[in-house]
């Protein structure tokens, strides 16, 4: 046989033993797709579709009564005249840049002291971290006009002591604080991950430290917070990202006004106002993308950041 039969031979025999690899590799991939098809079909209509809508809706005039009318950057230049959106852009920041640090500072406080072996860690740890499942709930919000109200247990409390409370929910000056303070006590989510953190950290790295003459307070700004540097970064990106969204307790806290005087006007609610209150939906769908870019700034920030102050093991 010839050189060039015996190649077209081999070819057709190596054809036929692949052929139900083949067969048997589409079928997977049919399989896989079937299986992912809840999945893709989710993205799309409730992900990617609503997007691509709010997009348009960015650059037109809609009530939801009537038909989108184009109106091109009108709603981009609304946003550099508008003292509401100024006012809910501070109110947020201030928010976002208080709150986060302390939740975060609370967190890694509760995790150190449980991580020195308390008995009952687990009722511990169970107990703490249920704020984290209940505090953007409705009823912990209905619940925190009640402590912080005139007759409130917050004034209860003071009154012991014989001063008279402000109302601290209806004083503009005090209305964020107390969204603040309900937003530092659901600390347990980052409580946990810090723990876990810490139970990753090697013993010998202390032993070492405590033989050389270290201090606990060298040893945890030596040790524990270099190495438990990714937690903390994961935890802050996370805590950045949800305190921008931060919608219920402000709304109903405040009745959905925003109240005292924009005190409590997060930039979420002011975008449910406008949206749903104002029918707007055009300058919401605007407000919606800039709130898209001012979290995603704000994480690309701290990437770009993190490489100065996050350790790795490599």
């Amino acid at each position: 046989m010839s050189a060039l039969g015996e190649f077209r031979s081999l070819s057709r025999s190596r054809t036929r033993r692949a052929g139900p690899a083949e067969g048997e590799e589409k079928r997977d991939n049919r399989a896989a797709l079937f299986f992912l098809a809840p999945w893709l079909i989710g993205l799309l209509g409730i992900t990617i579709g609503p997007m691509i809508a709010s997009l348009y809706l960015a650059f037109t005039d809609y009530n939801l009564l009537q038909d989108p009318e184009f109106t091109g950057l009108d709603n981009i230049r609304r946003m550099f005249t508008d003292d509401r959106l100024a006012q809910s852009l501070k109110v947020t920041f201030t928010y976002v840049i208080v709150s986060v640090p302390l939740q975060l500072a609370a967190a890694l406080g509760l995790a150190l002291l449980l991580d020195r072996g308390v008995r009952g860690l687990s009722l511990y740890r169970s107990i703490l971290y249920l704020p984290s499942l209940l505090g953007t709930s409705v009823a912990i919000a209905v619940l925190w006009r009640l402590v912080f109200g005139v007759d409130g247990l917050m004034n209860a409390l003071l009154g012991l002591f014989g001063i008279e409370g402000p109302g601290w929910i209806s004083d503009p000056d005090t209305a964020l604080s107390t969204l603040i303070i309900l937003h530092v006590w659901t600390f347990g989510a980052p409580m946990v991950i810090f723990l876990a953190g810490l139970r990753q950290i090697p013993r010998e790295l202390y032993e070492a430290a405590a033989t050389d003459g270290a201090s606990r307070i060298r040893q945890l700004f030596s040790i524990t917070l270099p190495l438990l540097s990714p937690i903390i970064f994961f935890n802050l990106v996370l805590g950045l990202i949800g305190s921008f969204q931060s919608f219920t307790q402000a709304f109903v806290v405040s009745n959905g006004t925003g109240g005292p005087s924009d005190s409590t006007l997060f930039f979420s609610l002011y975008l449910y106002q406008e949206g749903f209150t104002s029918f707007r939906m055009g300058y919401a769908s605007a407000l919606a993308w800039l709130l898209l870019i001012i979290v995603g700034a704000f994480t690309a920030l701290n990437f770009w950041a993190s490489k100065y102050w996050v350790f790795y093991n490599d």
